[in-house]
């Protein structure tokens, strides 16, 4: 091997996903001299797996579920689904997983890119192997900015490790629509790629450990997300434990407990993600082997360093264990490059996390659940629950693709979750975001003027309905 290379810029950022971008970006506006590192692309996750692409194949399935909604409404339809047109757009949206636009913009702004595997090797040190077998060692004057991400956590079932199973990576690669999708986990990821599979052309099963599809959010939106799916057509099995799994002739058999043999050309583990920070040199943190985080203070930096490492640690993104969320990566960010440059401001609050599953309905949510409210042992909680047909006195109804409700949880006078789920539950849930996070009073939301008939008008007949 090469001899190691030894540098000492200002500032170093493990990971290049959208918070490490804008943080190795937004200190190099400022004048630090910036080494920003990833072993895979300059974006992360978000545009080439995730948000961006997974988006593209699910507007396009919801407009052939749409035209499925043309018959009894607008006259007749005929729809032919092609998957060619969607793997095509995915392609161009990711520019064919080439991150070179990406790179150039942050080198373009005075920083230095290295690829390769970042490794904190001592305090205040940073080793990097690069992806041509040489070694670099950073010991920056300034700071370290831990957005490492997260990677899939892959079920501990017997015989899967042995098969070709996907992630959402190569099912968001695929060229060729399968004949049939086995999907392991009833969360956001599962359920939004497989209601756009199904709706593509593809006979999907969804296979979930737990009792009933999106353990935590609200049940109602399990309800609703369930009866929609198998309308949809899409086999949902909650509840049940997989005992093993077969890859046998080009085709998976999942063996489950209950003596079922679900069976499908393609199967999708999505059984959440998890942070792998053995592989960043955690232990150099002083982080125990099994931590599933970074533990954070309000500023973003990694508790127990300040005043013992010779250099600021932060870390913002997947790895604090605060929301897997592009949009809380960009939070903590601009958090973490605020307290970096000692500007202070506001320091980060978790009470008004905004999440949305992008099926069709989309469920949005934010905040605590009910019985989150319950379980902390909050003061007067209350509930209200209003359906989105009846808040607009029958011109919404579920039938034409607009079924959903809101869900009002409060304690005393204050709003501390709620849950949007409807065609635009992504947006109705902005207005609710923006309720919990300044701890607007009920009695305010209750003398407010929501405009008719839009959706977000249920809010105000859910917010009369808490009383």
């Amino acid at each position: 091997m090469p001899a190691a290379v030894r540098e000492t810029p200002d500032a170093v950022v493990i990971g290049m996903g959208p918070g490490g971008e804008d943080v190795a970006g937004r200190l190099a506006d400022a004048g630090l001299d910036v080494v920003g590192i990833d072993e895979r692309l300059v974006g992360g996750e978000c545009p080439y797996w995730g948000c961006i692409p997974s988006k593209i194949m699910v507007r396009s399935a919801n407009l052939v579920g749409e035209a499925h909604r043309i018959p009894g409404m607008a006259g007749i339809s005929r729809v032919h689904a092609e998957f060619r047109p969607v793997a095509r757009r995915v392609r161009e949206a990711t520019d064919s997983w080439d991150d070179k636009v990406a790179v150039d913009r942050f080198t373009g702004r005075g920083g230095s890119f290295l690829r390769g595997t970042a490794r904190l090797t001592a305090p205040g040190e940073v080793t990097v192997l690069g992806t041509d077998g040489r070694e670099t060692v950073l010991r920056p004057r300034q700071a370290i900015v831990i957005a490492s991400g997260s990677e899939p956590l892959i079920a501990s079932v017997p015989g899967l490790a042995s098969t070709p199973y996907w992630t959402n990576r190569e099912l968001i690669e695929a060229e060729e629509l399968p004949e049939s999708l086995l999907i392991l986990g009833g969360g956001a990821i599962g359920l939004e790629l497989g209601q756009a599979w199904q709706r593509l052309g593809c006979d999907v099963t969804v296979i979930e450990a737990g009792p009933r599809l999106l353990g935590r959010e609200e049940p109602e939106s399990s309800d609703l997300v369930t009866r929609v799916l198998t309308t949809d057509g899409v086999s949902v099995h909650t509840g049940t434990d997989i005992v093993g799994v077969d890859h046998v002739d080009g085709r998976f058999q999942v063996r489950c407990r209950r003596g079922e043999r679900l069976t499908g050309e393609r199967l999708l583990v999505a059984t959440g993600r998890k942070v792998a920070l053995d592989r960043i040199g955690g232990g150099v943190l002083g982080v125990p082997a099994d931590a599933r985080a970074l533990p954070v203070d309000e500023r973003l930096r990694v508790v127990g360093t300040a005043g013992v490492w010779p250099v600021g640690v932060w870390a913002i993104g997947d790895v604090t264990g605060k929301g897997a969320f592009t949009h809380m990566a960009m939070y903590q960010a601009d958090v973490a490059v605020r307290a970096i440059l000692g500007q202070g401001g506001a320091t980060a609050r978790y009470h008004a996390v905004p999440r949305v599953t992008f099926t069709d309905p989309e469920i949005g949510a934010v905040g605590l659940t009910e019985s989150q409210a319950r379980a902390e042992g909050l003061a007067d909680v209350r509930v209200a629950t209003t359906d989105l047909a009846a808040s607009s006195r029958g011109y919404v109804h579920g039938a034409n693709g607009n079924a959903g409700f809101i869900k009002l949880v409060a304690s005393g006078d204050t709003l501390v979750g709620a849950t949007s789920a409807g065609p635009s539950g992504g947006e109705v849930l902005g207005l609710l975001a923006l309720a919990v996070s300044a701890r607007v009073p009920v009695s305010e939301l209750a003398a407010t003027i929501w405009a008719y008939p839009t959706f977000h008008r249920a809010v105000g007949t859910a917010v009369a309905a808490l009383g």
